[in-house]
């Protein structure tokens, strides 16, 4: 089945997003929780630091006694104790003493700064400084990071490290987030085999599809199985069914353009419904989706080109936000080096070298042309009411890796 009119990029992820659906809450250990989404806001159990701590190894003291002291007219303090990190100091400093502290110690009774090491001299308990502080200087005050009971993080916050850290100096062990989402890709198609050294048989190919379209779900913060399915009816309708009933989205590549036995729509078509099949865009024009048991099917051309466009196009959205995480292109603005023709009415995404000022297509551009994707490292992108853009014209890009998890 192809619909005769061709839908528009726009309206076709419009027609996704109103069918967007987020995964189920697990909870987790902090340890596995990088590059996952929170799926409950952060607040804190303690305050970070949980008292007031040197920034610095030297010795706490007060500022007040420090005043005027210099390289030439330095002044003597007494040591009265030693604080390691760990440990604390049941003694007071009074005026006249210092106690020795090491970094992220807490800051004893009395005490109201800290003189770094390099600016004094040790005899025994005889302390000689030769610097002056000011009051609080190289101290952390108590909750100067975090307070108690403070909301530090929001619901849907993506957990890079330094977000790790945060949480778990909040006291957290454990975390809510959002599943990863279990995708089924199924191959189509009679004409593939696996990789081999070998001389490969007539109108047979290798089934590079499998290892890309993989690679990107992972790169999406989901995970992927694959199967497999020959260019039979049946065959297809028993492998979509089943994974309808064990996964959160179905891909499927091969069996969507307009050729004897290309049968993917068609199946959609009977256990489920499509939500469009034909778009105006350059590669991937015979991308599809549909909903077969309330899960998501993406349906990307055998080509491999036309098969990634159409995933970061459609699908990779999709992955991030069923995870809580917000997802749009990242586009910036290029100087084209050469001519880029397009037509009306189609949205071109054409691979592209890029750098900080410009950006040059990829002059092969097949869509079954895997190494014109190796050669990228971007796409420019044509909108559909531009007919091309002239040689150092402004072109809007995306890089490939702002497109990653």
């Amino acid at each position: 089945m192809f619909l005769s009119k061709l839908d528009s990029v726009k309206n076709a992820s419009k027609l996704i997003a109103e069918n967007q659906k987020l995964t189920d809450v697990e909870e987790i250990s902090i340890y596995d929780a990088h590059k996952r989404v929170l799926a409950e806001d952060i607040i804190a159990f303690h305050d970070s630091p949980p008292f007031d701590k040197s920034a610095m190894d030297g010795f706490a003291l007060i500022a007040e006694d420090t005043f005027g002291a210099g390289q030439s007219a330095p002044k003597q303090l007494k040591i009265i104790d030693s604080i390691g990190a760990g440990d604390f100091s049941e003694k007071t400093v009074g005026n006249g003493e210092a106690i020795v502290i090491a970094t992220g110690a807490p800051i004893p009774n009395g005490a109201n700064a800290v003189l770094m090491k390099e600016y004094t001299t040790e005899d025994g308990d005889d302390l000689t400084i030769y610097s002056q502080v000011t009051p609080g200087e190289n101290v952390s005050p108590k909750s100067e990071d975090i307070e108690k009971g403070q909301k530090i993080m929001d619901k849907n916050t993506f957990i890079r490290y330094q977000e790790l850290g945060l949480i778990a100096s909040a006291g957290y062990d454990k975390v809510k987030v959002y599943k990863k989402p279990k995708v089924k890709l199924i191959i189509t198609g009679n004409e593939l085999v696996e990789p081999t050294k070998e001389e490969i048989d007539k109108a047979k190919i290798i089934n590079s599809n499998q290892f890309t379209i993989r690679a990107m779900v992972d790169d999406s913060g989901a995970v992927c199985d694959i199967g497999h399915a020959g260019d039979s009816y049946d065959e297809v309708k028993q492998a979509i069914l089943e994974a309808s009933n064990g996964y959160d989205v179905i891909m499927t590549t091969g069996g969507t353009a307009i050729s004897k036995g290309d049968v993917v729509l068609d199946v959609i078509d009977e256990i489920g419904s499509i939500l469009f099949h034909g778009v105006a865009m350059r590669p991937g024009k015979p991308a599809g989706a549909g909903i077969v048991n309330d899960k998501m099917v993406f349906t990307f051309s055998g080509q491999p080109v036309a098969a990634m466009s159409q995933f970061d196009v459609f699908a990779r959205k999709y992955l991030f936000e069923m995870q809580g995480r917000h997802f749009d292109f990242d586009v910036v603005s290029r100087v084209s080096e050469l001519k880029v023709p397009s037509q009306l009415g189609r949205t071109d995404f054409i691979r592209a070298v890029s750098d900080n000022e410009h950006a040059k297509h990829v002059l092969n551009r097949g869509s079954g042309i895997i190494r014109s994707m190796v050669e990228a490292n971007s796409y420019i992108i044509i909108d559909e009411n531009d007919e091309g853009y002239q040689k150092d014209d402004i072109v809007d890009v995306v890089f490939f890796n702002s497109l990653l998890w």
